[in-house]
């Protein structure tokens, strides 16, 4: 009885020290890693916040921007205006935009807070891509979201025409916004593919030469993903997304390759 109660204390005592003490001394406790996590965390809410009031301000351009895919036949009723159904969903629409566009304002914010975090754990002469991670990260979103925008007509134009003949289409500013923002930022997230697996080439977890040997799996991977990715059953958006990611992909293992020389 008393031998089990000295091995608890001493397992309690083992996690206090791993929780309030390291190693060397020089190093941050697990405790002070949290806390930094919590305060970048913090600081990418209060960026994204900001830019949510910001792309509020301006809802209205947007708004029309976002519907230049939306055929002209969508609008049933033929005022010009999409249709909301509820007290408050024009402004719960106007709030879901101004939310996306204000997370596309903050990703300069994100990718800088990100590396802020795990920049202690490198090396010196790996803390010196930061800038590079930072705006290679933002091109490549980008350019993403840019191609999101300029394939969306495609599955719009295809959802709004399949069942013309036997309904009258009646398109509610939720439902098409909500769309818009989940098809335009899965573009933007999928360019990020090449920054991601760099990043990890750079800790250690893979390298060009096991990107290579998984090549076909990670292809016809891609290609399934693309299909569920893009909402719209029409063909387009599958292609030219599975297009990009495998493009992307190989343009990945070149980058590597000339990181690592």
């Amino acid at each position: 009885m008393t031998t089990s109660n000295i091995n608890q204390q001493d397992t309690m005592a083992g996690l206090d020290d791993y929780l309030y003490e390291d190693d060397d001394g020089d190093g941050m406790t697990l405790i002070e890693h949290l806390e930094e996590l919590r305060k970048r965390i913090f600081k990418v809410l209060i960026a994204i916040v900001v830019g949510t009031v910001i792309a509020f301000i301006f809802r209205y351009w947007i708004m029309r921007f976002l519907q230049y895919p939306l055929p002209k036949g969508a609008d049933a009723i033929g005022n010009g205006h999409l249709v909301v159904t509820g007290l408050a969903e024009g402004f719960t629409v106007y709030l879901m935009v101004s939310l996306a566009a204000g997370f596309v304002l903050a990703l300069p914010v994100l990718l800088y807070q990100t590396w802020a975090f795990i920049a202690p754990g490198l090396y010196e002469h790996e803390k010196k891509h930061a800038v590079p991670f930072i705006f290679i990260g933002i091109a490549l979103f980008i350019v993403g979201i840019s191609i999101g925008y300029i394939v969306l007509r495609f599955p719009v134009q295809w959802l709004v025409s399949f069942a013309s003949d036997s309904f009258t289409e009646l398109v509610t500013a939720s439902s098409y916004f909500t769309f818009v923002a989940f098809f335009v930022l899965a573009f933007g997230v999928v360019f990020e593919l090449p920054l991601v697996l760099t990043f990890m080439a750079q800790i250690g977890l893979v390298t060009s030469e096991t990107l290579t040997k998984k090549r076909p799996a990670a292809h016809v991977g891609m290609w399934v993903a693309a299909t569920f990715l893009t909402p719209g059953a029409d063909i387009y958006s599958p292609v030219i997304l599975g297009v990009s990611m495998s493009c992307l992909y190989e343009l990945t293992i070149i980058f590597i390759k000339f990181i690592k020389k």
